[in-house]
């Protein structure tokens, strides 16, 4: 056996034929991070000259310090035992060589998935031995994590797209479906975009999230050169939001004067009742009314109310980005959008659509409910995987940098005193 670095088509033709797959363990991914102020190498493992375990490693240097980084882990059969034994031995003297103190993995490690209705759990029967092999082969876990703290989330909501259609409609929430058919009746429609639309993009997220424009470009500039990159966003015909407002009322008014008709021949409680239904409508309506026709003013072509960045692999499809304005937040832009992507992605045969990131929706907490039951609401699979673990591959450089960074902490302190 052998390690040594690889080529684009090398590490391709070893992805093709793997079963875990990962948007962050491509070439192209590695082109991105490099305007990212990281060193991209790709390794892999030969035997008898055939590739039987690759990654992509990110490194990144500061303060004199080399770490690295292997997103969303090594791509090898966790459960070939010798296999994990060996790639980890040469990975350790390799990125030792270079100077590199230690190496951050997430591994394609399935833990527990569970279903959209989180009523069902499916269990990993070989989870405990691998995550027994890696601890064995060095690997030290940081924990189980339960939101968002490390590089790359814990858990993600992933959709079956290998089901009929009206199934895959069907699995989605009500609430969610009524809503995906209002967006339509209010004049939002779908478009595909390109590298000239990422602004957008770029403008619903700069708040939320710390990747610049470049960032954006960089990722449609490279994932395009195999066709792998598609942008998507929504955008409100304004003309027909303020037509539909205007049916809405009008048709409000109608059954209003018809229930004050009926009042004044028979004042029946439930006539009222009716009445003052219907009138909450009416007012909201001329609310809306107000304002359907300040956005045709103020945006007679249109405007964009929601997009998404995503990246095809093979039958998958991975939501690399997505954010909407938040103006327009009562539209469900982005739900009819997320819906019209699966429709799209579904016809051309993909099999998996990767919503992202969620929180572990087992523990009660507030500050990521709206981000976990939207993507849940789409009739996605809560997919838990084992978490961050982190290989030491230069002893000497890693405790130097464990005894610095208390020291230079310490040091700042008195600084700043």
């Amino acid at each position: 056996m052998y390690l040594k670095e690889l080529t684009n088509q090398e590490f391709n033709n070893f992805m093709s034929n793997s079963k875990d797959k990962s948007i962050y363990q491509t070439p192209e991914y590695g082109m991105v991070m490099a305007n990212q102020k990281f060193k991209p190498i790709m390794l892999g493992l030969f035997k008898e000259d055939i590739v039987v375990a690759a990654t992509l490693v990110l490194i990144n240097k500061e303060e004199g310090f080399k770490y690295a980084y292997a997103p969303r882990g090594f791509i090898l059969n966790y459960e070939d035992f010798y296999l994990l034994k060996d790639f980890t031995n040469y990975i350790r003297n390799y990125l030792g060589k270079m100077g590199v103190m230690g190496i951050k993995i997430n591994p394609p490690i399935i833990k527990n998935i569970y279903n959209f209705k989180l009523q069902t759990k499916e269990v990993n029967p070989k989870y405990d031995l691998i995550f027994e092999a890696l601890k064995n082969n060095g690997y030290y876990h940081l924990g189980y994590n339960n939101f968002f703290e490390a590089l790359k989330p814990r858990f993600e909501a992933i959709i079956d797209l290998n089901l009929p259609i009206y199934d895959l409609f069907k699995n989605i929430k009500k609430e969610y479906r009524t809503k995906i058919r209002s967006a339509i009746k209010n004049g939002i429609k779908i478009y595909k975009g390109d590298i000239t639309n990422l602004n957008y993009l770029y403008q619903f997220t700069q708040k939320k999230y710390k990747r610049n424009l470049e960032y954006f470009q960089d990722c449609y500039s490279y994932f395009s050169k195999r066709d792998m990159i598609e942008l998507y966003y929504t955008k409100l015909d304004t003309k027909l939001y303020l037509k539909n407002i205007q049916d809405k009322l009008n048709y409000c008014e109608e059954q209003s004067n018809e229930l004050n008709n009926k009042i004044m021949k028979s004042k029946k409680q439930k006539l009222v009742n009716k009445k003052i239904n219907i009138d909450k409508y009416l007012f909201k309506y001329k609310n809306d009314l107000i304002e359907a026709t300040n956005y045709l003013h103020n945006y007679p072509e249109g405007v964009v109310t929601a997009c998404v960045l995503l990246v095809k692999q093979d039958k998958e499809i991975t939501i690399l980005m997505d954010g909407y304005d938040k103006k327009f937040k009562k539209l469900n832009s982005k739900h009819l959008l997320i819906w019209q992507i699966m429709e799209i992605y579904q016809k051309k045969g993909y099999t998996k659509f990767n919503l992202g990131g969620m929180s572990n929706l087992t523990i009660d907490d507030k500050k990521y409910s709206g981000l976990d039951e939207f993507k849940l609401g789409f009739g996605a699979k809560m997919v838990e995987y084992a978490g961050d673990f982190e290989l030491v591959t230069h002893k000497r450089n890693y405790n130097l940098y464990r005894n610095y960074v208390p020291l230079k902490k310490l040091i700042q302190s008195k600084l700043i005193k």
